[in-house]
């Protein structure tokens, strides 16, 4: 029988579209690497990359060359209280800049992560009890230094549990306790939190629209509450985790007894422009949570706590290519029950789903609760990593990793292909018992 050959377009079409591995890959890195395992076996393969940021590591960089803008570098106060290199971008023409800020000037955008990032915590020194978001308020000075009057902050892949604190610290304001003494830095020092001056706070802040780009998933307080949930991924022990939570439900009622409408009545404070609307939740509200409570901080001033997505996909016409696809491969560090909780897989996939695209998601880990992704449009899913390996190796060699599964996985989806196409084979004959089997003579010669 001759061989069946698959139809196939003149050319396969594919939608990249992963974010970062934590510590190991950018988004971009491994967008990259599943294109080159895709072109090992379709080397004429039309390759769309579409490298993905949700807030967290990467996205100042990406947004300022989707937009032709630029990244502004400096130094900051890092999460353990030492200086780190960081940046903040100001946007160009591509996003709409002048017009979105009536042409008062350019739109910056923060990335929490670039100063208070877990990757900016030393292993041997991760507590969320201590570490600060300070740098974060120091990087809007500098995009008000810059003239920016439109900021977006990116939250994610924080090491941070201070509920914004140090970042209204960074901008003026004063946090005291019971005997008129500023509180250091860090999320555990809250539970000693009496009020909040907010007389220093930086005046520009009245004429500047900001808005944080959150996993609205994510709140400040209760079961599901960020220290719970979040605390000892950065590092904290049960009784740590119940501390913090304890210091950021303090945090709440003092944020709210210092900013909410009725307290501003009597001493008007210098926040946001831009953001009407009903004072928050800042305890159960969505996004409140996002980068160990910065989304509740920063709402107290009068942000306004964005869907990450909605905010940080825009300029990238995603649904259109996403559609002109024939398979969308996405990826992120892990898979597991958060993922449909608004991680970027789940969205390339409800987006894909929107033009009844494939999806297919790698990831570095597979944990539990994966199978939930099917519910949220991911058609399949598998791990990058070959074989049991230590952390440190996984990290390392991320790229050959991921190069090598996109590979073998596309190599599976056209063996599926193939096998769609080709005519079942006729039934065999029915054996009959022997008992029903001629008996055969043996003659002589």
């Amino acid at each position: 029988m001759p061989a069946t050959s698959v139809p196939a377009p003149s050319r396969y079409r594919f939608a990249v579209a992963p974010s970062g591995f934590k510590e190991s890959l950018s988004a971009l890195e491994a967008a990259e690497a599943i294109a080159e395992g895709l072109l090992r076996v379709v080397p004429d393969a039309e390759i769309d990359l579409m490298p993905l940021v949700d807030g967290g590591e990467g996205t100042a960089e990406a947004l300022a060359s989707a937009t032709g803008g630029s990244l502004v570098r400096t130094t900051a106060t890092g999460p353990v209280g030492e200086p780190v290199a960081t940046h903040f971008a100001l946007l160009g023409h591509g996003d709409g800049a002048a017009r979105q800020t009536g042409g008062r000037g350019p739109t910056a955008v923060v990335e929490m992560a670039a100063v208070a990032g877990l990757s900016l915590v030393p292993p041997n020194r991760r507590d969320p009890g201590v570490t600060t978001t300070y740098g974060v308020g120091e990087l809007i000075r500098a995009a008000l230094d810059a003239g920016a009057r439109r900021i977006l902050v990116g939250c994610g892949d924080s090491g941070t549990s201070d509920g914004g604190a140090g970042a209204l610290q960074a901008l003026g304001a004063r946090l005291v306790d019971g005997s008129g003494r500023e509180l250091p830095r860090g999320g555990a020092a809250l539970a000693r939190l009496d009020h909040i001056d907010p007389a220093g706070l930086d005046p520009r802040l009245a004429g500047t629209e900001i808005l944080v780009a959150c996993n609205p998933f994510n709140v400040l307080c209760g079961p599901r509450g960020v220290a719970r949930v979040f605390g000892p991924q950065k590092g904290a022990g049960p009784e740590r985790v119940e501390e913090l939570a304890a210091a950021l439900d303090r945090w709440a009622d003092v944020l709210d007894a210092a900013f909410s409408p009725s307290a501003a009545a009597d001493a008007p404070v210098p926040g946001p422009a831009g953001s009407p609307g009903a004072w928050p939740d800042l305890r159960h509200g969505p996004g409140t949570g996002a980068s160990g409570g910065l989304g509740a901080g920063l709402a107290a001033l009068g942000a306004r706590l964005m869907p990450r997505f909605d905010v940080l996909l825009d300029h990238l016409d995603l649904d259109a290519r996403l559609a002109r696809a024939d398979l969308v491969v996405t990826a992120e560090g892990a898979l597991d029950r958060q993922t449909p909780r608004g991680k970027v897989p789940a969205e390339v996939a409800r987006r894909a789903k929107l033009s009844g695209r494939p999806v297919l998601a790698l990831a570095g880990t597979i944990g539990d609760g994966a199978e939930e992704v099917r519910g949220a449009g991911i058609d399949a899913y598998g791990g990058i990593l070959p074989a049991p390996v230590a952390l440190a190796e996984a990290l390392l060699r991320g790229r050959e990793f991921l190069a090598d599964a996109a590979e073998g996985a596309l190599r599976m989806v056209l063996l599926g292909s193939r096998m769609a196409f080709v005519p079942k084979a006729p039934p065999a004959p029915a054996l009959r018992p022997a008992s029903e089997t001629p008996a055969t003579t043996a003659t002589g010669p």
